[in-house]
């Protein structure tokens, strides 16, 4: 067959090329239509999560909120002003307000009480929490959303006062990733918060609270629950905690996976650059126009969970990858940061950081000062940083030239229209670390140092003990590839 082709003419050799790009480009087409369809019926699915018009809490007892599922419906906003200005104690609860219609709530009224500090034992103080009971019974809400995280004792005592069902700003973050997750690793992620999250909060009334009985009295618990007085309490966090433990190592198996895509990375010689940002601040509208990629974008808060890796190039044709990452939020869960660990390793191992900042927000500084917390939790405070002011198309003008003064070499883009996106290029392919180059080195023996540097640091590609030293061959960094050569002619050396 291969020579029947061999024979054809040049024109008709041309013909069937031709025939199979074009073949290629509607396979291409294809695949990113039906990229598209699912994204498009994702969205749908995510702006399906609404409130029902006339449901309502089925509870009458609001003490057994934390053995059903976590259902927001009819809310009111309560916050408590400690530090800081009233218009950022009041762009905090607006915040807190998205965050409850993301998660799928109709927000009936919203509250601020100033106080030095939160009252310890519930929240707010007893004057502001009657005058919350009122509202709330005034209203029909069925949910308080305090705009902080309560201690367990807090959540009761308020809960036993406003007689609804009370969760915080945690709580809350957590069942929104609950929503939004899509892949195995990232339900896992999130599964492993909340429950993190739950075990020290689980209480128990009435029978909860009763003795499991061995045998058949009471029904009995059945093998592996049966004990000398084991409370159904005890039982709950037992099982709890053997699922934390299930998950921990299924997310620790994946993680191994998630290294060793970045190892082959790495060995293709490719910069990386990730993506990071406040939520909703454009990062995957920024990865579609730099990337021509498909990943889902919502005007909506933690639209990203699963990190999503692209290839792109520089206007000189150098080759990089793109990691989409999941949004940053204040005060974001410490219980989250933990479980998307793996994930948010991307961040720690890139060569630059793309410091996404929405222009338009009220207080792009402080999501700064936010997403930078988060990355010196994670230990990416040191990776080199751009910061890109997005949504230029939308924001005031006064407000991003206070952030160009306030970011040294900051690149202003809009990723909706294209604006400033050649600068943006340019800016990525100055600050791209140097490519890594080949290299062939007798390296003596006593400097070894030099060998596991090129071990961890590149690719080696050749390694021949010899009688003077190790005769290396390697793709390194510049800097590594400078001190093997002049390991290799030093004194001694056969370089």
């Amino acid at each position: 067959m291969t020579a029947l082709f061999d024979e054809l003419p040049d024109g008709a050799r041309g013909q069937r090329d031709a025939d199979q790009r074009n073949q290629d480009q509607r396979d291409a087409d294809q695949r990113n239509q039906d990229r598209r369809e699912a994204n498009q019926l994702d969205l749908q699915e995510r702006h399906a999560l609404r409130r029902v018009a006339g449901l309502s809490t089925e509870l009458q007892d609001v003490s057994e909120v934390e053995y059903r599922a976590l259902r927001l419906e009819r809310v009111v906003l309560m916050g408590v002003w400690a530090d800081g200005t009233l218009a950022t104690a009041e762009h905090s609860l607006r915040e807190l307000s998205l965050l409850a219609e993301t998660a799928g709530s109709e927000v009936l009224d919203g509250l601020i009480q100033r106080r030095g500090r939160p009252d310890a034992a519930s929240y707010v103080g007893s004057g502001k929490a009657a005058e919350l009971a009122g509202i709330v019974a005034s209203t029909g809400a069925d949910t308080v959303i305090c705009d902080g995280e309560l201690t367990p004792g807090q959540l009761r005592k308020l809960e036993g006062i406003v007689k609804v069902k009370v969760i915080d700003r945690t709580a809350l973050i957590l069942d929104i990733f609950a929503q939004h997750a899509r892949s195995k690793e990232g339900k896992a992620q999130v599964e492993l918060a909340q429950l993190q999250y739950l075990l020290p909060r689980l209480r128990g009334w009435g029978e909860s609270l009763s003795r499991q009985a061995g045998g058949r009295v009471a029904g009995g618990g059945g093998i592996g629950t049966r004990g000398p007085g084991e409370t159904k309490i005890e039982t709950d966090r037992r099982r709890i905690r053997a699922r934390i433990t299930k998950l921990k190592r299924e997310l620790d198996g994946m993680s191994v996976g998630r290294e060793v895509q970045r190892g082959q990375r790495r060995r293709n010689a490719l910069p990386s650059v990730a993506i990071a940002g406040y939520t909703n601040a454009g990062k995957s509208s920024l990865l579609n126009r730099l990337t021509g990629a498909d990943v889902l974008v919502d005007d909506s808060l933690f639209a990203t969970l699963d990190p999503a890796v692209r290839r792109a190039r520089t206007p000189a044709g150098r080759l990089f990858t793109l990691t989409d990452t999941v949004g940053f939020v204040r005060h974001l869960p410490h219980q989250l940061v933990e479980a998307f660990r793996s994930t948010l390793e991307e961040v720690a191992e890139a060569d630059l950081i793309l410091h996404v900042v929405d222009g338009s927000d009220a207080d792009p500084a402080a999501q700064i000062a936010a997403v930078r917390e988060v990355l010196g939790q994670i230990g990416a405070a040191d990776v080199p940083e751009l910061v890109v002011v997005n949504k230029a198309d939308a924001a005031d003008p006064i407000v991003v030239e206070g952030l160009r003064r306030r970011e040294h070499g900051a690149v202003v883009v809009s990723a909706r229209t294209g604006e400033g996106l050649p600068a943006l290029l340019a800016e990525l392919e100055r600050q791209l670390p140097g490519r890594d180059q080949e290299i062939t080195v007798m390296v003596p023996y006593d400097r070894g140092d030099l060998i596991s540097r090129a071990h961890q640091e590149g690719e080696v590609l050749t390694v021949n003990h010899g009688q003077n030293g190790t005769e290396l061959t390697a793709r390194v960094p510049p800097g590594l590839a400078a001190e093997l050569d002049r390991a290799g002619d030093s004194p001694g050396s056969a370089g």
